[in-house]
């Protein structure tokens, strides 16, 4: 497969009046053509900044402060205001979490979608309007040809996202980034959205780096996932080789804390992982989890090195390196002779 964005120790910073938070400190990561990656994490992680990073969209008082963006071979880091704007929106386009921040509030909606796709796909202004109507009844919205002449509040939040949503994929983009697309959906209309991205992806080649932290909308859409946590990848691979033998500590609480069919009717007490996320004002030197992990060490004081355990499959953690497993053996063993006396 050929890489389409290959994303090389990319670092992004916000200046406050305490010191500079490093909200990403570091990530390398690349997406194929026609592939769909999950980049989930909890808040704070860094998965979003992640993605306005990559599209630049990050305003002050952030900054970029390192690393490359490659989209097929060319860094955006270096693209000028102009040039960039020709990327995002027609081979680049993201639906964000709140679509109020997107839509203009005093301009029917229809207006807003047609002069997109106009810009980026030179239609006449009948054939723009069409193409609207037909995106608007795609993703789900009733009586489009009514609705396409009404503003955005008077769209309730799950439609003003289905907006959001036509309104990204009007261009037919190379690469779609979805940050949170289905929080504000109900079940139904979730499961629309993700089969009409999978369409999407089926039908163009479309890449889709979907932002999330609902797991179970990445195992039904995402071939890949990347965990982050602390500003870093915590661990990346195959969607079915992560959730079957997951290698992070952190990566096996997240697992841990879905909701799964039990006994008693159905009742179970769901577990937690316990702790607060580092303070990335601070952050670690080590392992950004070691303060929550169950199996933290000494070692873990130093941050560890990717171990790639399977091809595809990397982890970010002291448990899969020598050195590690025999701290972590000896701490063990400690424990049990502890336990003895």
């Amino acid at each position: 497969m050929t890489d389409l964005l290959s994303v090389k120790q990319l670092k992004t910073s916000f200046a406050t009046r305490e010191g500079e938070v490093q909200s990403v400190r570091g990530v390398s990561f690349t997406l194929n053509e026609g592939e769909v990656v999950g980049l989930v994490g909890e808040s704070g992680s860094g998965k979003s900044v992640t993605a306005r990073s990559l599209i630049r969209l990050i305003q002050s008082p952030g900054r970029i402060t390192d690393g490359e963006i490659l989209f097929r071979g060319e860094d955006l880091l270096t693209k000028s205001d102009k040039e960039l704007r020709k990327i995002r929106g027609n081979r680049i386009s993201m639906i964000f979490q709140d679509p109020m921040t997107s839509l203009n509030p005093v301009v029917r909606v229809g207006k807003q979608m047609t002069e997109v796709i106009r810009r980026h796909r030179k239609m006449d202004k009948s054939a723009a309007r069409k193409e609207a109507i037909e995106l608007l009844r795609q993703v789900g919205i009733p009586s489009p040809e009514e609705r396409i002449d009404q503003y955005p509040h008077e769209f309730s939040g799950g439609m003003r996202q289905r907006v959001m949503i036509a309104m990204a994929l009007s261009c037919k983009p190379e690469l779609l980034i979805a940050d949170e697309p289905t929080t504000a959906l109900d079940v139904t209309i979730q499961a629309q959205i993700l089969q009409l991205m999978q369409e999407l992806k089926e039908s163009t080649q479309t890449s889709i780096l979907m932002i999330t932290h609902d797991l179970g909308v990445v195992a039904q859409v995402c071939t890949r996932v990347i965990v982050m946590y602390g500003g870093l990848i915590m661990e990346e691979g195959p969607v079915e080789r992560i959730f079957a033998h997951p290698q992070h500590p952190y990566t096996q609480g997240l697992l841990r804390s879905i909701p799964k069919p039990g006994e008693e009717g159905g009742r179970q007490r769901l577990s937690t992982i316990e702790g607060t996320p580092p303070n990335l004002l601070h952050p670690p030197t080590g392992c950004p989890f070691m303060e929550r992990c169950p199996h933290a060490m000494e070692v873990c004081k130093q941050m560890p090195a990717y171990t790639e355990t399977v091809p595809g499959h990397r982890a970010l953690c002291w448990l899969l390196d020598d050195q590690g497993r025999e701290q972590h053996q000896a701490q063990a063993g400690a424990s049990s002779e502890e336990v003895e006396k």
